[in-house]
């Protein structure tokens, strides 16, 4: 055989071992999809918290897929099985309800898909929970409510019954509040949770309590800015909205920002859901990854839920923001000036002037 013959046969052996290789490879480097289950995507945060979502596995080539559950608990459980279907090696859940999740988690672990509950507590080990310090959350509202109001009626607008945040919350709140609660210098007249969150049933409940309690309210704990605004629309209906009532939110929705700025929300506690967000689609590929939830970096045990069921978990630190430090949303470009100070009277709000 020629010389140039056995470098021919040579080349196409070493393109044949070199094509199986490559397809070993691209095998091996298919892309990663990450499905996201919404609970209701209709909330201004969860846009923010998409982007960051998006942006996160972007940067590490992973595909991003979502369904939206329209506040319904029974199509979440299926939009799950969708995800599953459509090829997802890791799942972002939002919950609707804690408890009607299950058989979803049921599903993701018998396809062997791991699982991030995000920003809402899961109680199944299986699922590895992402989320803010919500018990903090609750006392930040509290301390700056008390600030302004040391004494008073106070009504509590909790949230959705079905999401174990709003306890969270609520039991931040009434850890801080309840020495001046027992004392008698702060009165609970009136307190209601809130389905879904839904700041048209926040405005609704608020009514009914203050034509129930005469309009007698000096602050309203309002367990996040949707409902806050909500309870700022009662208010205002009675000619109450303003310095004369605190009221308190959580989220950092740029309408609440704004009313703060206004003087009608007394403070809103800032959860960066950009960092949040970030932090689900990086732990989601480490764990499409086969990373062991235990190996994930900055994780804790927690075990505070409704049931005490220890779940490896990552809290990250919330803040609270007041008239005072509106710089630090303005800083972080959170907001912009022209959002944040519509119709404010800027000789009252330093960073509007």
């Amino acid at each position: 055989m020629k010389k140039w013959q056995l470098g021919a046969i040579g080349a196409l052996s070493l393109g044949l071992l070199g094509g199986v290789y490559l397809g070993a490879t691209a095998q091996t480097m298919e892309k990663i999809v990450v499905g996201v289950s919404w609970s209701n995507f209709q909330e201004e945060r969860w846009k923010t918290d998409e982007a960051a979502i998006k942006g996160a596995l972007a940067a590490a080539g992973a595909e991003y897929v979502s369904v939206d559950a329209q506040s319904s608990a029974e199509k979440q459980v299926n939009d799950v099985n969708t995800l599953i279907s459509r090829g997802a090696k890791a799942i972002i859940l939002l919950a609707q309800d804690k408890d009607a999740i299950g058989p979803a988690i049921d599903a993701a672990k018998a396809a062997k898909i791991p699982v991030v509950a995000y920003d809402r507590l899961v109680e199944d080990p299986y699922a590895y929970y992402l989320t803010f310090d919500n018990v903090e959350v609750g006392r930040i509202m509290a301390r700056e409510v008390q600030k302004v109001k040391p004494s008073g009626n106070y009504v509590f607008i909790r949230g959705d019954p079905g999401d174990a945040n709003a306890g969270f919350v609520y039991g931040g709140q009434i850890e801080v509040l309840s020495a001046a609660i027992k004392a008698g210098r702060i009165k609970n007249v009136a307190e209601q949770a809130t389905e879904g969150w839904k700041p048209e049933n926040a405005q609704r409940n608020m009514e009914q309590i203050l034509t129930r309690i005469n309009n007698k309210v000096d602050a309203v704990m309002s367990s996040n800015d949707g409902m806050a605004g909500g309870a700022v629309a009662a208010l205002a209906a009675v000619k109450l909205a303003g310095p004369k009532v605190a009221v308190s939110g959580q989220d950092g929705d740029l309408g609440a920002l704004n009313r703060v700025a206004l003087g009608t929300q007394t403070v809103s506690v800032w959860k960066d859901s950009r960092a949040l967000g970030k932090a689900a689609g990086e732990i989601a590929i480490q764990l499409a990854k086969g990373t062991a939830l235990t190996a994930i970096k900055g994780t804790k045990v927690f075990k505070d839920g409704p049931k005490k069921v220890a779940m490896n978990s990552t809290l990250l630190a919330p803040v609270g923001i007041t008239r005072k430090n509106l710089n630090v949303v303005l800083d972080a470009k959170w907001i912009s000036k022209e959002v944040l100070c519509k119709g404010v009277n800027k000789a009252l709000v330093a960073v509007c002037k």
